[in-house]
């Protein structure tokens, strides 16, 4: 069922399909101008006509989530790992005096509020709601707004657990709509962070400007690099990934037929026994394929081509050739699951080749870095030369009046 193919003849794995958002864009304008200019009232609309929601008020108090000990003490374990990373990667406050009279440095402030959306379909996901709400709260964001379809009891535990008073019961296009606007007790936000399908990624993208995005998203992927393996965890890590979505890839980059040859034949034994095999197996089939690379180096170029998602690297030393990824796992005791959930580092990444632009979610999501300058006279002194002449070059001379009146001239 898993294709072995030379590197060659995989073109169409490597080169990045493109998202198909055009038509989920022509569908989610509507709902967006309706909660633009109706607010809650359409938003309730489209929750009843779409999430199944039957109630008046979309916020759901907490206090109902309950969840068994051994979930809450799970919680607790990946929360203070989320936690310290997310601390770990957010930026400080920062001032440098130099000689020439100029004293420059960054203020370092949080967003006002933010909009996390938990999806709530096939798989609820109360992991994504530690990785998208605990970084906010590292960065200091006032106002963090839930929003979620179908809100399970663990998701409503986990917002408990994290401070979170209420999840708004609604999903789509009309939640990020609810969020970008404001609709009745659904706060406006600033930006907005979180999965979904295809109708919540093209709403983030019309919306992007208005309110910021994490990023759209598109199918999750993964990219594993390995000479040398134990075939079972290759074939386990290509299931996790592939059990998700039906539109997921998993990709093996091999320079061993040995090796891919095995991995296809642990990937249709594990099948047999996984309860997700009815999506997985589509995803295996359509998307994805162990590949034979002629070298090392050649399996390095593709992926940073590929820029994917997940990457797993069975060798720590090609790391400083990775160029492009969303986030890395070094070394057989490092599966994308433990990324997933308990590690630290945020599992929301970026898709479909973004990894080329930007890394994960982080608290520095939810900052601004404020530049800051002061001159002292004699500094602006030193500067007026290279100030007024740039400045009358481009015809501004106002600006370089504005100089010149401080230095008496």
């Amino acid at each position: 069922m898993l294709r072995i193919v030379q590197l060659g003849e995989a073109q169409n794995f490597i080169t990045r399909k493109a998202v198909r958002l055009a038509e989920a864009e022509q569908v989610v304008a509507p709902i967006l101008d309706a909660v633009r200019t109706r607010g809650e009232d359409a938003a309730l609309e489209y929750a009843r006509r779409f999430d199944g929601f039957t109630g008046s008020e979309l916020r759901v108090s907490t206090e109902s989530g309950r969840a068994s000990d051994e979930f809450l003490r799970a919680l607790e374990t990946a929360a203070r790992n989320i936690r310290a990373y997310a601390e770990l990667q957010l930026p400080k406050e920062k001032w440098v005096e130099y000689p020439d009279g100029r004293r420059l440095g960054h203020i370092v402030r949080p967003l006002d509020s933010m909009g996390a959306y938990i999806p709530a379909g096939r798989y609820p996901l109360p992991s994504t709601l530690l990785m998208t709400v605990i970084p906010a709260q590292v960065a200091g964001v006032g106002t963090i707004a839930v929003t979620s379809p179908r809100p399970s009891p663990e998701i409503l535990a986990t917002a408990r657990f994290l401070g979170i008073p209420a999840v708004f019961q609604i999903g789509g296009a009309q939640a990020i709509a609810a969020l970008a606007f404001g609709a009745g007790s659904v706060p406006k936000v600033d930006r907005i962070v979180g999965p979904g399908n295809i109708y919540v990624a093209a709403a983030k993208k019309l919306l992007a400007g208005e309110v910021g995005i994490d990023f759209v998203a598109g199918p999750t992927e993964i990219v594993i690099i390995a000479e040398d393996a134990d075939p079972r965890h290759v074939a386990a890590d290509m299931l996790a990934q592939a059990e998700h979505d039906v539109e997921a890839s998993a990709i093996l980059l091999t320079t061993s037929k040995k090796l891919a040859e095995a991995v296809a034949a642990e990937v249709a034994r594990q099948l047999q026994t996984l309860p997700t095999a009815s999506v997985a197996c589509e995803s295996i089939r359509n998307n994805s394929a162990a590949i034979l690379c002629p070298s090392v180096e050649a399996a390095v170029d593709a992926s940073n081509q590929l820029a994917p998602e997940h990457l797993a690297l069975y060798d720590a030393n090609l790391l400083p050739k990775i160029q492009h990824a969303g986030s890395v796992f070094i070394g057989p005791s490092s599966p994308e699951a433990a990324g997933d959930y308990a590690s630290g580092p945020n599992h929301v990444l970026p898709t479909s080749g973004a990894a080329r632009i930007r890394g994960g979610l982080s608290s520095a999501d939810f900052v601004k870095i404020i530049s800051v300058q002061e001159l002292n006279p004699e500094g602006l002194r030193d500067l007026a030369p290279a100030i007024t002449t740039l400045a009358r070059a481009e015809g501004l001379e106002a600006h370089a009046r504005s100089v010149e009146v401080r230095l008496g001239r």
